[in-house]
């Protein structure tokens, strides 16, 4: 358990590369990877489901696209990644941190759009690990999930990652129009150590074989 009377404020994300095992984390550059992100996220073979709880998209012009992105890319809060496939190079999907507040050690993972081809591979799970590793490499105390309530898809994937489910912000935003409440999870400092082994040994050679994964996260995070 973190002593508060000891604590430090945590460093502030710079946005360098992040280096994994399937994918590699860079700033969000709408120069370098607008073009693949554009075919990820928006062209034929996307995810029809992806913007249906994010308070921005779909877009049906590449001028609108090209907008949302600079605005992403011009800020530190969200500090927004790219993600990038390592054995192809291309750019599949986006994540951020954000919510950042050094002084209290709070720091958040969303924005999260990940295109088709990164669903149901690993390189999702990698790209939520390798940021929540960064997340406590800088000294954070506790690392937030937050995704509409009705949101069943991000609600498992917040728990497959081993986030703890800590309640819901009733008429906490209006998007596109309608009421959200927020279903709001975390991880803190205390509890990473275990969550990170669990990724760890889920993202291993032993475990993600040609045919697939041997163990699921949440077994590996038992073990």
């Amino acid at each position: 358990m973190t002593d508060t009377l000891n604590w430090k404020p945590a460093t502030t994300p710079k946005g360098d590369p992040i280096h994994g095992r399937f994918i590699r984390l860079e700033k969000l550059d709408p120069a370098r990877h607008g073009d693949e992100l554009w075919e990820a996220l928006q062209g034929p073979a996307a995810d029809p489901a992806l913007w249906d709880y994010l308070p921005y998209g779909p877009f049906a012009e590449r001028a609108a696209f090209d907008h949302w992105l600079e605005g992403h890319a011009a800020g530190c809060d969200p500090l927004c990644y790219t993600v990038i496939d390592r054995l192809g190079g291309q750019a599949q999907g986006i994540l951020s941190l954000m919510s950042i507040v050094p002084q209290h050690g709070r720091i958040e993972i969303g924005h999260v759009a990940f295109g088709a081809a990164m669903q149901r591979t690993p390189k999702g799970t990698e790209a939520v690990y390798l940021l929540g590793k960064l997340a406590f490499e800088l000294g954070n105390r506790r690392l937030e999930w937050k995704c509409n309530n009705a949101n069943a898809r991000s609600k498992r994937a917040a728990e497959r990652f081993g986030f703890v489910y800590e309640g819901v912000f009733r008429k906490h935003l209006v998007v596109k129009g309608h009421n959200r409440d927020t279903a709001w999870y975390s991880i803190t400092d205390d509890e990473w150590p275990a969550v990170a082994v669990g990724f760890e040994r889920w993202l291993s050679e032993e475990n993600q074989q040609p045919t697939g994964q041997v163990q699921t996260l949440e077994a590996c995070r038992r073990d």
